[in-house]
């Protein structure tokens, strides 16, 4: 019979030590408290924004005489009052629509140039003066619109309407200075423009660069790299940086009073004189106006409030279903 040796057992593993806790924890929940109070702080300003804009905007609207959103007049001193939004609401449209329609692809064409084009040595400087643009205050460039831009678009609004009054938007009808929603259209697009340009060029920056460098070893072109990988990539970033813009064109105020001639008319030729948006309204009656007719502004700012959430939202709305083709998976 086979005679057994003892097997050696190692001893047990001591038991772990327990860790101190980290000083950092504290740290943590002090950080997550402050963040979660500043995002309910945030909800709540918001909310008393709301409630205070419906509670004075229902004082001024219980005593209207016109229907507010299809009356073309603004007179809540009359007797009855009378006042409506329609001019208000096209004007503010129209114009954010033609600075959109400007600046966002100039602005996706800078980026573009400072992030992939331009050699570092020029596009460290040009960076940096887009971004100094953004911090222009609104009334100089009201006051530039107003002594340089405005006389030098009259040319300009000749020759659109000698070659393109055809298709009756840029047919001018009324003579007068170029004081219309075109040209408060150019002036939102120069404004918003170093917002979109900067936001974008740091969205094209982000983009991987392996993705980019196996597009060139397949034998892409420069192009079809910012074809096929940056501007997928860059998707969701660019129409951020737009709905920045867009908000800041739709409720800009000095920029535009100093620069638009206001009238309460609707009219598609936008190179004719007048027009109205909302901020313009406001800055040019609020001081002259009674309780009521601050009541009756307050209501149209209401209405621009709850535009500008609305443009929010479809913003969010539409990253949300392209995110799987941008980089926000990334």
């Amino acid at each position: 019979m086979a005679s057994t040796t003892p097997v050696d057992i190692p001893p047990a593993p001591p038991a772990p030590r327990q860790r101190p806790k980290s000083a950092g924890r504290a740290g943590d929940k002090v950080f997550l408290g402050l963040s979660r109070g500043s995002g309910i702080l945030l909800l709540v300003i918001m909310a008393s924004i709301a409630v205070f804009l419906s509670y004075r905007a229902a004082l001024a609207l219980a005593d209207n005489e016109g229907n507010f959103f299809t009356t073309f007049d603004w007179n809540p001193a009359g007797d009855p009052p009378v006042f409506g939004i329609a001019v208000l609401l096209f004007g503010t449209v129209i114009s954010s629509i033609i600075a959109m329609a400007i600046a966002v692809p100039i602005a996706v064409g800078i980026a573009l140039f400072i992030s992939h084009y331009a050699p570092r040595r020029l596009a460290s400087p040009l960076a940096y003066v887009v971004d100094l643009l953004a911090a222009v205050p609104s009334i100089i460039y009201g006051i530039w619109g107003a002594l340089v831009l405005v006389p030098y678009l009259e040319g300009l609004n000749l020759w659109l309407d000698q070659f393109f009054g055809w298709t009756y938007l840029f047919e001018k009808t009324e003579v007068g200075v170029a004081r219309s929603l075109f040209t408060v259209g150019i002036l939102l697009a120069i404004m918003i423009l170093p917002i979109v340009t900067s936001v974008s060029r740091e969205v094209f920056l982000q983009v991987p660069k392996m993705n980019e460098e196996a597009a060139l070893a397949l034998g892409a072109t420069r192009w079809e790299v910012i074809r096929l990988s940056v501007l997928p990539f860059g998707r969701s970033g660019v129409i951020s940086a737009s709905m920045l813009g867009l908000g800041r064109a739709l409720g800009e105020t000095m920029a535009v009073a100093t620069v638009l001639s206001p009238s309460f008319l609707i009219s598609f030729h936008v190179l004719n004189p007048g027009g109205g948006t909302f901020a313009q309204n406001i800055a040019a009656k609020f001081d002259e106006a009674d309780q009521f007719g601050r009541d009756a502004l307050i209501a149209s700012g209401l209405v621009l409030f709850v535009l500008t959430l609305l443009v929010n939202g479809a913003a969010r709305l539409i990253i949300a279903r392209r995110k799987e083709y941008s980089g926000a998976n990334a």
